[in-house]
């Protein structure tokens, strides 16, 4: 690692809420996921971004999974990706996404979208609409532009990135093993070469803007499950939304999401652990924040 990088060990907070505050306070959050075979993506972001304290959340998905979306919560409002009938996306889809972006006030995108060609379009014109505004990119938002690294850039200093090792390894161009091995000077170099925070998942998740290093201490293996992520994605749009910075907001997401984790795991098992159990087990560890409990990493 890097001998430049400051290690970070507290772990941020949310500022207090206001008896005179509304909805409106906390964040508008647009979560941009979905497509046939993974509207639980889409319900999961969206779910987590709730959970996480956003005043109000739009989950966006192609028309074809968006009854099945809006049924997986009642407190998300859902809007549809108008695509064609084979379910790829036209230019005008990309046109839609970035006009409904313009009313959030962050924004969360990829997962379950799937990696053809046409979202990579989607996503480079939602990137490149409103540079100023703080945004999530996680899973098949990475990997459909792995090829176009210029996108990563497009929000110079507001855009997070949450790859897990496999797709951090595609957007480098080299082995799973390789980024195990470099894990923390892997990632400091990207964030600092396209000016973003990239959160790197696994054990002990480091979070990096390129000056500043963390490395979280909460987790478990059996949060090595399917959704996982995409709770983590909608949770830290939800803090960025309620106007924490977008490396506090990853450390203090990481951080949140592990204890999840951690505490669902003591109750329920490693094994038995799904990623639907961290959106149960988010409030017990904001109760824990409110009162002053666990907001110190360990490391």
């Amino acid at each position: 690692m890097s001998t430049d990088l400051a290690v970070v060990h507290d772990v941020p907070k949310l500022p207090p809420r206001q008896a005179d505050s509304h909805k409106g306070t906390y964040g508008r959050v647009l979560v941009v996921a979905g497509s046939c075979g993974m509207s639980g993506a889409a319900i999961l972001s969206g779910s987590a971004a709730l959970r996480g304290g956003a005043g109000l959340v739009w989950v966006a998905c192609p028309s074809e999974v968006q009854e099945i979306v809006a049924a997986g919560n009642p407190c998300y409002l859902t809007t549809s990706i108008p695509h064609h009938t084979n379910g790829t996306f036209s230019p005008s889809s990309a046109d839609h996404v970035a006009g409904l972006a313009e009313k959030a006030d962050v924004v969360a995108v990829g997962p379950g979208l799937g990696s053809r060609p046409d979202v990579a379009h989607l996503l480079r014109t939602l990137l490149a609409a409103k540079p100023d505004q703080p945004a999530v990119l996680d899973a098949d938002g990475i990997t459909s532009l792995a090829t176009d690294p210029g996108a990563y850039s497009l929000r110079p200093g507001r855009l997070v990135m949450t790859p897990h090792p496999g797709e951090f390894a595609k957007v480098l161009g080299i082995t799973i093993a390789e980024v195990q091995a470099r894990r923390e000077p892997l990632a400091a170099e990207f964030a600092a070469k396209h000016n973003v925070v990239l959160l790197l998942k696994g054990h002990q998740t480091v979070v990096t803007d390129g000056r500043r290093v963390y490395r979280n201490p909460t987790g478990n293996p059996g949060m090595a499950t399917g959704g996982s992520g995409d709770v983590l994605t909608g949770l830290i749009a939800a803090l960025i939304g309620q106007e924490l910075e977008p490396f506090d907001a990853a450390v203090l997401g990481a951080w949140a999401h592990g204890r999840a984790g951690d505490l669902a795991a003591a109750e329920l098992s490693q094994v038995a652990l799904t990623a639907a159990d961290l959106l149960d087990y988010l409030p017990k560890v904001f109760l824990e924040l409110e009162r002053g409990g666990r907001v110190k990493s360990e490391n």
